[in-house]
């Protein structure tokens, strides 16, 4: 069904560009009027000073909802504003129909300070399998794109991971250690060892993105909402890159994974970001 609608009989990828289309006009029309000019009333804490949501997350995931489920018939949408209006709108994610998993500002907080770096984010899955992603950044213009199967671009040019040169420092953007629980708090200073530069992340898509590219060797992410990984994941996977929980096994996206887990630009470079986080675990 999925293949289908991505591809048609003829094999043209005309819905791809069709959904393109609809990230960019969502964007166009809610986030980027909005960025640097935001009303103190446009943005509200919901769990916490560092949850924050803004009217450009609403307004934007209301655009993408009305737009992802005309495009494809019988398809439901999995946003993040949504699940927090209603958590059981995530068991989607389980369910037998095509799934859009939509973030429509990833980097609320980077957007708030009126940074550039931030992305609006969509997946397609079903079974949780992820079929194809978006990785829309805006204020950099920059559309990344991964199909399974097909491949990873960026602004249409096709992108490899690569890996690190041998001996060389890898860089790892990380979950900050004080928003864990103590195991995964343990494991994640693990990476700071000899060998590992480790940082605090950014936007997730952005930090996907960097590495995909071969800008960034790895990440170490200690939650899995599935709007902040599934994009990046299928385009880390499709540049080239690998990804693993803390127990071995690929991250599934409807949850109950081992955590910490890792996306990185090869397998061995994984290998050694998991040793770290099991050291320190």
């Amino acid at each position: 069904m999925i293949d289908d609608f991505l591809y048609g009989t003829a094999g043209h990828a005309g819905p791809l560009a069709e959904v393109e289309a609809a990230v960019r006009a969502a964007a166009a029309a809610e986030i980027v009027p909005r960025h640097r000019s935001l009303a103190a009333h446009e943005i509200i804490e919901k769990s916490g000073p560092h949850d924050l949501v803004t009217a450009a997350d609403r307004l934007a995931e209301e655009h993408l909802t009305a737009a992802l489920a005309a495009l494809l018939p019988g398809s439901v949408v999995v946003g993040e504003e949504a699940v927090h209006a209603d958590p059981a709108v995530y068991d989607a994610l389980g369910g037998d129909a095509p799934v859009w998993i939509v973030d429509p500002v990833d980097g609320t907080r980077q957007f708030v300070r009126g940074e550039a770096g931030f992305c609006t984010l969509v997946a397609l899955a079903r079974h949780g399998e992820i079929h194809a992603s978006w990785t829309y950044a805006p204020v950099l213009d920059e559309m990344a794109v991964a199909v399974r199967g097909r491949g990873a671009t960026l602004n249409g040019a096709p992108i490899r991971s690569g890996a690190p040169a041998p001996g060389a420092v890898l860089e790892v953007a990380m979950s900050h250690p004080d928003y864990t629980t103590d195991d995964q708090k343990r494991a994640l200073l693990g990476l700071r060892t000899e060998g590992i530069a480790a940082r605090p992340c950014g936007s997730a898509g952005l930090e996907y993105l960097a590495v995909a590219r071969g800008d960034l060797d790895a990440t170490a992410f200690n939650w899995e909402y599935a709007w902040d990984h599934a994009a990046g994941l299928l385009l880390v996977t499709e540049a080239g890159g690998a990804q693993s929980t803390l127990s071995g096994v690929p991250f599934r996206i409807a949850g109950g994974n081992d955590l910490p887990f890792t996306a990185a630009r090869d397998e061995a470079t994984a290998r050694r970001v998991l040793a770290a986080l099991r050291s320190g675990g």
